[in-house]
């Protein structure tokens, strides 16, 4: 078994890994290996914004800023899902005064005057009076009157627009299906183009991920699905969305602040935090965690609270949306984020997570291996993890433990290798399929060396599933590295 490639790490090692979202101001080769090189671990592509022909354009950019950086980076399609959006806008902005008047006007294409909507249902759902959210929440809307095809409103809040941005509007049912026909296109597009992991936008059940993981069965893809949390009916089905999405969840604050109130959201945040690592489920944290930096090289103390106190509360990733997608420093944001996550990271109750983070019920052997291997890193002073895997489940289910010492993946699939980029903790380097179980456990010490987790004459765990058993995780050897 051979390693291909070089060390995934550039610089100290992080264990909290970072998602920078490709936009205008990343959209480059030269780009994305600087932010590559500053600390991405995964590039998430917005397929809310762009063609086809855009994105498959960033796919291979991305792929040769990973080549030119030696850092195999993880790509994540995010799905539209059945969210309101604006349409075209004249120029692809609009300003919007307070006090002002703008009509909400269903068609493909506005200006300031008369903002597109792309939804011909929107003027039977609003009633006058009900406010509408435009911009992440930063523009306010109040409805004033609706007729036939448009909606009358006045601006209570007032801000910048663009062109095929969010448009909420708490408390309705818009009835919109999980996954329509734009999504299931994307999902093609994924497969087709190799994409690693797909977030499913405004889940409201578990059953809402099934039309995607229909699709992509019927391809013949293993994409894992992350469940995107921005709803309220989200929040309150909440374990099992989180169960049923094999990659894991994301924590959209953005849509989740406009549904559910302000307040609310740290709250329902540390519950979902706790809930995926009960589940042992990796989990992004996202939206406007570093947001003054869009157009500031230096953040704000409470943002940087905010990005420590996430990680505090057990998230494995932590997203950068705007900052890095249209904002003026993507570069300095993705440094933050990494200086942010080395400070805290030492300061984590490791030794507390082990006992208190994933539940293993009774009889679950792969969980109950991976808690032993984990927790014999602390009685016999293991230097290192080191686990084979190929579709990187039992590597999740030591992450999910949170071990203070290295996790070393070892794949012979480099979907596998890059879908690691999301684990808490994990490092995944790709070699060679393995001929006999002897030859596996041997080959592993050794690379636990040539990659560097280990020296000669350490003590490290190696820890996989033996497909045979059909018992998932279930091997465990203490291994003296030669």
């Amino acid at each position: 078994m051979t390693i291909t490639g070089v060390h995934a790490a550039l610089g100290e090692p992080r264990r909290t890994k970072i998602v920078a979202t490709i936009g205008p101001a990343s959209h480059s080769v030269d780009a994305m290996y600087e932010l590559i090189r500053a600390g991405v671990d995964v590039f998430r592509l917005n397929f809310s914004h762009g063609t086809h022909d855009d994105h498959a354009e960033n796919v291979a950019m991305a792929r040769e800023a990973a080549r030119r950086t030696g850092k195999e980076i993880g790509l994540l399609g995010d799905l539209p899902g059945p969210k309101l959006r604006l349409g075209a806008l004249a120029g692809g902005w609009a300003d919007l005064a307070e006090g002002s008047e703008v009509t909400l006007a269903v068609g493909p294409e506005g200006d300031a005057e008369r903002l597109p909507v792309t939804w011909e249902g929107l003027p039977r759902a609003v009633d006058v009076g009900h406010p509408v959210f435009l911009a992440d929440g930063r523009i306010r809307l109040r409805v004033l009157r609706s007729g036939a095809g448009e909606v009358d409103c006045e601006v209570e809040a007032g801000g910048r627009v663009g062109s095929h941005q969010g448009l909420n509007l708490p408390g309705a049912d818009v009835g919109l299906p999980a996954a329509g026909d734009v999504d299931l296109a994307w999902v093609d597009f994924a497969v087709s183009h190799d994409i690693d992991l797909l977030a499913v936008s405004f889940v409201r059940r578990a059953e809402d991920l099934m039309p995607v993981e229909r699709r992509l069965r019927v391809s013949g893809s293993d994409i894992p699905l992350i469940a995107k949390i921005e709803k309220p009916q989200a929040a309150d089905n909440a374990e099992a969305i989180i169960g049923a999405a094999l990659s894991g969840v994301m924590v959209a604050r953005g849509d989740l602040g406009i549904e559910l109130p302000l307040a609310s959201v740290p709250v329902v945040q540390k519950r979902l935090l706790a809930l995926a690592g009960r589940l042992s489920k990796p989990s992004i944290t996202a939206t406007q965690m570093l947001a003054s930096m869009v157009d500031s090289p230096r953040p704000t103390r409470a943002e940087v609270s905010d990005v420590a106190n996430a990680i505090w509360q057990g998230t494995d990733a932590v997203m950068l949306s705007e900052e890095t997608a249209i904002g003026e420093y993507p570069v300095d944001a993705v440094r933050v984020m990494d200086r942010i996550a080395h400070e805290v990271e030492p300061d984590l109750p490791y030794g507390e997570w082990l006992f208190t983070r994933a539940s293993t019920d009774d009889g679950d052997v792969s969980s109950s291996v991976a808690r032993a291997a984990v927790g014999s890193t602390y009685t016999l002073g293991l230097r290192a993890l080191v686990v084979p895997t190929r579709s990187g489940r039992t590597a999740r289910l030591v992450s999910a433990h949170r071990p203070q010492v290295p996790v070393l993946a070892v794949t012979p699939r480099i979907e596998t290798v890059r879908r690691m980029n999301l684990l808490f903790g994990v490092r995944c380097v790709l070699a060679e399929d393995w001929t006999s179980l002897r030859a596996l456990l041997d080959d592993c010490a050794r690379i636990a060396r040539e990659d560097g987790v280990a020296h000669s004459g350490d003590l490290i765990g190696i820890t996989a599933g033996l497909p045979e058993q059909e018992l998932g995780t279930n091997l465990f050897e203490v291994h003296r590295v030669p």
